[in-house]
């Protein structure tokens, strides 16, 4: 196959008919262009663009401020308790608001991302977490507990627009050895948004009496909000793309051209799919104990250790750091090993483990400790949201990513309203303890339905059979065209 070239945008074909220039050609059968790799299959060439790590990287920017909007209350409590004359339920229900809106409009949004692309998404995503930051603003007084509410239903709005994505933007964007990374970095800014919603309101708004000053304060981290959210926002409008010009992988340069697409018979392939939703329970179970874990970890800590709101938040900041930390090295793992049920099995086991010691070393009474076995809880708790977007993804291939993480997310809400509640009223009547082997029961049933999960890989079978299919075309136009090398 000397003397031909690889340009952007031509077909299998066409790359046959230009013998003037030299290319590089690959082991695998791949042709190289200045250092990005392209394929010839059925009339598609498929192509990695540089510019798909400043996509990942932007939409976990706007992720990350959504994400500290949803914990900006919750991790101070007792002070919003005050300040605003409510019930900790009222302050709680500013967090479970973001798993309650994500239920009935997860559907709809799902359906709009299938339809009109990931740009349309990702405007009107980062745009309502913009509004409801602004909106906000206007709510740093002790009767305008109203304004904030609603602020925090925008945005939670948003939220809807932007959790299921990672996935999605993995597949669109990233080639097959990349894409459990690539929905690694993008699950870690949501988790960076938390872990900054665990560190900064602790720091910006002190615990005082003197409700000018805290007025002055509040106001302070809801500005400061809103403009970090307006940046981004403009940064979507001019920069976010749909997708590259050309797919990254022959299994997604497959699926584009599926024109058969029904979203109303995914849906219903999807639920007739048994490892599907053994996960969705499984994964609901972890991520909605998450959850409820961070909604209350302030009440759980300053139960046991009085006056410590600041180091509360760094507790939940060294569980979310732990969590992004695990995250990645499971991501790295993924892409080289394909172990996908053996790792999140994995990953489950010891995140009930880790449950386990923190609920039985948080009334020791020493600070340090609870330090430790929070990070260690977080390293494989919120490690854990990645691994299941990407074990989805291979189950249930060739449906759409957004669609089943879409489902996942939903068993996420659903548990996280039902943890969150129960064990709110479980702290106040029997205590920290009792609240949190109330998680452990429910970790362990998720890691018993995991066990069950078939590690079915449909969308690595997928690429590995269009890869075969490529080497066989490869030969034969090697035959046709008179060239003497073979292709194993």
């Amino acid at each position: 196959m000397s003397g031909v070239t690889v340009k952007e945008g031509f077909s299998g074909q066409d790359l046959l008919n230009t013998a003037n220039d030299t290319s590089e050609k690959s082991s695998a059968g791949e042709w190289v262009t200045n250092g990005d790799p392209v394929q010839p299959v059925q009339g598609h060439v498929t192509r990695l663009y540089r510019r798909r790590w400043f996509m990942v990287l932007l939409f976990s920017s706007y992720s990350l401020c959504n994400a500290f909007q949803w914990l900006q209350y919750g991790i101070i409590s007792n002070i919003f308790i005050k300040y605003y004359g409510v019930s900790s339920l009222a302050i709680d229900w500013l967090s479970m608001s973001y798993m309650l809106i994500y239920i009935p409009l997860i559907f709809p949004v799902a359906w709009l991302l299938d339809s009109r692309g990931l740009r349309i998404i990702s405007l009107i995503g980062s745009g309502l977490n913009c509004l409801g930051a602004w909106i906000k603003t206007g709510s740093a007084r002790p009767d305008l507990f109203g304004v904030t509410l609603f602020g925090q239903l925008v945005c939670a709005t948003g939220q809807v627009f932007i959790l299921g994505m990672p996935s999605h933007i993995a597949s669109v964007w990233f080639s097959s050895t990349e894409v459990s990374t690539a929905c690694s970095i993008g699950v870690f800014g949501s988790q960076l948004g938390v872990a900054v919603g665990f560190l900064l309101p602790p720091v910006l708004v002190p615990n005082i009496e003197d409700m000018d000053q805290l007025s002055h304060h509040i106001s302070i981290m809801f500005y400061g909000t809103a403009a970090v959210a307006s940046l981004l926002f403009v940064l979507v409008i001019f920069v976010f793309q749909d997708g590259p010009p050309l797919p990254p992988t022959l299994a997604q340069a497959k699926h584009l051209s599926n024109t058969d697409y029904s979203y109303k018979l995914s849906i219903l392939r999807l639920l007739k799919n048994q490892n599907f939703i053994l996960l969705v329970v499984s994964y609901g179970l972890n991520t909605g104990a998450y959850y409820s874990l961070s909604t209350l970890l302030n009440r759980m800590v300053t139960h046991h250790f009085p006056g410590e709101e600041v180091n509360a938040g760094r507790i939940g900041l060294t569980i979310t750091v732990a969590g992004m930390c695990g995250a990645l090295i499971t991501g790295f793992w993924l892409d080289r090993t394909k172990t996908y049920k053996q790792t999140t099995l994995g990953v489950y086991i010891f995140s009930l483990v880790g449950m386990v010691v923190f609920t039985f070393t948080l009334d020791l009474g020493y600070l340090w400790l609870v330090f430790i076995t929070a990070g260690c809880l977080g390293f494989f708790m919120t490690g854990y949201l990645p691994l299941g977007f990407e074990f989805a993804a291979e189950l249930t291939h060739p449906e759409s990513e957004g669609t089943s993480s879409g489902l996942l997310n939903v068993s996420a809400q659903v548990f996280g309203l039902i943890f969150t509640t129960a064990q709110g009223l479980i702290l106040e009547k029997f205590g920290v303890q009792s609240g949190n082997i109330f998680l452990c029961c429910f970790l362990l049933a998720g890691a018993i339905i995991t066990a069950f999960i078939k590690s079915d890989l449909r969308r690595q079978r997928a690429n590995q059979e269009a890869e075969n299919t490529l080497l066989v075309s490869c030969h034969y136009v090697d035959i046709q065209y008179g060239s003497v090398t073979q292709h194993p």
